[in-house]
């Protein structure tokens, strides 16, 4: 379906005015919500775009800037060298407390949203995976989808280095899928495993997938992107949260 024009709210959160970008279905009725956890560059047009694609299929989505705390409203990093390093640096430098604060404002907005249907799903890549599997803890969300989410195998999100996102999944009442490449230097093999085996022992519902590509295949500029598993992807997450929001 057609979407509206994307609008901006700027959130309370108890670390700042978080802005946040509003992606809504142009049709009467009520939506489930989905909040979209971007990478370390914040709303680029790429997770634009994404946003834009889950909007169509039926779905409030609401993007965060994950470090309103240490930039403009609406900023977004370069995919390169500068932006880079600017992103790292930012995703160590926020307080995992500030981190927990943006999820619950962000729920709490979709849930007092007239046009929300009270169900809340959450998607992210890369750090915004991770922050997609931490907002899952909260019991509002019902489904997730985490794209090759960075640090939990290293519990090294945040200031101090030092989460506890491992310990924590017990919390997670929510539909998982879990997304990973093969050839992904940041999430090797036994980070992968240390991950499956935490939630298997917690009793997690979840599904697991892994595919040959690179870090960052799910993103449509650069040379990691793959078209075809972007598409079927992308295919799959939408009726993860068919099934699990409608």
């Amino acid at each position: 379906m057609r979407i509206k024009p994307v609008e901006n709210v700027d959130l309370t959160t108890p670390y700042g005015s978080m802005r946040t970008h509003l992606f809504r279905p142009d049709r009467d009725g009520k939506f489930p919500g989905v909040i979209l956890f971007a990478e370390i560059y914040q709303m680029t047009e790429p997770i634009a775009r994404t946003a834009a694609m889950i909007a169509g299929h039926g779905f409030i989505v609401a993007v965060p800037d994950v470090y309103h705390e240490f930039t403009e409203p609406s900023e977004a990093f370069a995919y390169d060298a500068v932006g880079t390093e600017r992103g790292n640096t930012l995703k160590t430098t926020k307080e995992l407390a500030s981190y927990d604060a943006d999820a619950r404002a962000a729920i709490e907005f979709l849930q007092n949203d007239s046009r929300c249907s009270g169900r809340i799903g959450t998607v992210g890549i890369c750090l915004g995976g991770h922050l997609a599997f931490r907002a899952a803890m909260n019991k509002p969300v019902q489904a997730a989808v985490c794209f090759y989410a960075t640090d939990i195998h290293k519990r090294s999100l945040g200031n101090g280095m030092c989460d506890d996102s491992l310990d924590r999944i017990p919390e997670i009442d929510a539909e998982m899928m879990m997304v990973w490449g093969r050839q992904d230097p940041h999430i090797p093999g036994e980070g992968r495993r240390l991950i499956y085996d935490a939630m298997t022992a917690a009793g997690t519902r979840f599904s697991w997938h892994e595919f040959n590509g690179e870090h960052a295949f799910m993103r449509d500029v650069g040379h990691r992107y793959d078209p075809e598993l972007a598409h079927l992807l992308n295919g799959m997450m939408c009726q993860h949260f068919n099934s699990h929001l409608k």
